[in-house]
C-alpha cells in the first residue's frame, strides 16, 4: 500500500513539473478571441466523480498521467487506471485497417461502466465510424463513456519529427472533448471552444483544452459549479 502511494505522489509529481516546463498551468499558448472562465471546484468531496482511464495495449503510463493529471485541473474528477486492455479483434475493419470506435465504447461501458464513474478509453489505433473516414474520439452521453485515438495526434504520422509538447496538449484536447460530450455537452460554434468539432487536426490545434463562456457555464451545471471570471 504505502508502495502504490509513494508511486502515485511521484507521478503526480513528474505531471506538475511536466505541465510547468509546456506552460499549460501558467496560460502560455492560450487561445485569443474567446473569453474563458474558471471553474470554481466544490469543497465537499462527494460531489467528485471518478474517472477510469483504461489503455488500450501499448499507450504508455507517462501519457494516461499526463492526461490524468491535466484533466484534474480542469474537471473536479479524481483518476486512476485500469489493466490495460487488447483491442477487440472484432471491431477491427481489414479493409480500412482501423477499429470500430463503437465497438470498445461498447467494451468499456460493458465492463467498466458503475454510478460515480466516468470512463476514457485510450489507444494508439486508427478509430473510425462507418460514415467518416477517421475519428479522434467518440463519446456515448448517456453512458458516460468515451474513447479517444493517440494515432494521428503524434507528428510522425504526418512524416515531421516527433514533438511531446504538441502530442500531449492534443491528446489533452481530445480527452477534455469527448468527456465534454458524456456530461451533455454538444458541439459548439465557436473555433476556439474545445467542444467545436474537429474535422482536421488544424481545428485540434486551434481550439486547444478549454471551454468557451458558454460551453463553461452550461458543464458548470452538472457540477452546481459557477463560473468566475
Amino acid at each position: 500500500m504505502r508502495n502504490l502511494r509513494y508511486r502515485q505522489l511521484l507521478a503526480n509529481l513528474i505531471v506538475l513539473i511536466f505541465y510547468f516546463l509546456s506552460g499549460a498551468i501558467n496560460g502560455e499558448g492560450e487561445q485569443t478571441g474567446t473569453s474563458k472562465g474558471k471553474l470554481r471546484v466544490p469543497q465537499s468531496d462527494k460531489a467528485w466523480e471518478t474517472l477510469y482511464l483504461v489503455p488500450f495495449d501499448n499507450v504508455s503510463t507517462k501519457v494516461l498521467h499526463c492526461i490524468g493529471g491535466a484533466i484534474k485541473m480542469q474537471i473536479p474528477l479524481y483518476y486512476t487506471f485500469m489493466e490495460a486492455e487488447r483491442m477487440p479483434m472484432e471491431a477491427f475493419n481489414p479493409a480500412r485497417r482501423q477499429y470500430l470506435s463503437t465497438a470498445l465504447l461498447n467494451l468499456l461501458s460493458e465492463k467498466f461502466m458503475a454510478p460515480g464513474r466516468r470512463i476514457l478509453g485510450v489507444c494508439e489505433s486508427d478509430l473510425y465510424v462507418p460514415e467518416l473516414n477517421f475519428v479522434f474520439g467518440e463519446a456515448d452521453m448517456k453512458r458516460g463513456v468515451a474513447v479517444i485515438s493517440l494515432s494521428r495526434l503524434h507528428q510522425e504520422f504526418y512524416g515531421l519529427p516527433p514533438d511531446e509538447k504538441i502530442f500531449m496538449r492534443r491528446a489533452l484536447t481530445e480527452a477534455v472533448h469527448e468527456l465534454g460530450h458524456t456530461y451533455g455537452l454538444p458541439h459548439c460554434r465557436d473555433p476556439h471552444c474545445v467542444m467545436f468539432f474537429s474535422n482536421s487536426l488544424a481545428d485540434t490545434d486551434r481550439k486547444g483544452y478549454r471551454f468557451c463562456k458558454r460551453c463553461l457555464n452550461e458543464f458548470a451545471k452538472s457540477f452546481s459549479l459557477r463560473r468566475t471570471d
